[in-house]
């Protein structure tokens, strides 16, 4: 599907206020404000994981572009979830949260679902990667020493990729970056559909 924005978009509004979403953006030459989104991040009854998170992230963009009546700039929402014996894990509510998490983590192979949803006008493109993780065999005493290290709070799964969380990960197939929560392949999909620049775009061939 070609670009619908021309010229080139100069840059976007990103639903969320995640320092990792940020950061991966910036990594990438997207220029971006910040915008708020009232969503409730709650899966409905029956509702399947793979369909949840594209929900939440189309939910979210949709949520904020109504925030901001007159919006000429694609509005990103993006939202990341745990899938583990057959179960979603959102964010922690509590350490013993945290725990029923990480003993269904430990010494098993689990799924990080990652959506990102792009809006502008009545037109909203979603994309989703699926990556697979697997944990190492996990101790009480790090589950606790990890738990107080603050980390695993406003994480889905209970731990980050990024930080400290690595050192429970044995291996990894799928998106790194949609396990920290913004799977870049993905975005870059989509914000080649709605030509909007990034770093690539200012080198020679890239978008003009």
């Amino acid at each position: 599907m070609a670009p619908i924005v021309s010229p080139a978009c100069p840059g976007i509004v990103l639903a969320s206020a995640s320092p990792r979403r940020m950061d991966l953006l910036s990594q990438i030459g997207v220029v971006f404000s910040v915008a708020e989104h009232q969503v409730l991040e709650e899966p409905r009854a029956g509702e399947a994981p793979q369909v949840f998170v594209q929900r939440m992230a189309l939910e979210k963009a949709r949520s904020a572009q109504s925030l901001l009546p007159g919006q000429s700039l694609p509005v990103l929402g993006a939202d990341t979830i745990v899938v583990a014996a057959g179960q979603i894990m959102g964010k922690p509510r509590d350490r013993d949260d945290a725990q029923r998490m990480w003993r269904l983590l430990s010494s098993a192979e689990h799924q990080v679902l990652s959506a990102v949803a792009l809006c502008l006008g009545s037109r909203a493109e979603v994309r989703m990667s699926t990556t697979a993780v697997r944990f190492r065999t996990l101790s009480s005493a790090e589950c606790a020493s990890y738990w107080a290290s603050g980390e695993p709070l406003g994480k889905a799964g209970a731990y980050a990729i990024q930080g400290l969380g690595a050192l429970f990960v044995e291996h990894i197939a799928g998106s790194y970056t949609g396990v920290v929560g913004l799977p870049l392949f993905e975005t870059a999909e989509l914000l080649g559909l709605f030509n909007v620049r990034t770093a690539l775009s200012e080198l020679p061939g890239g978008l003009t």
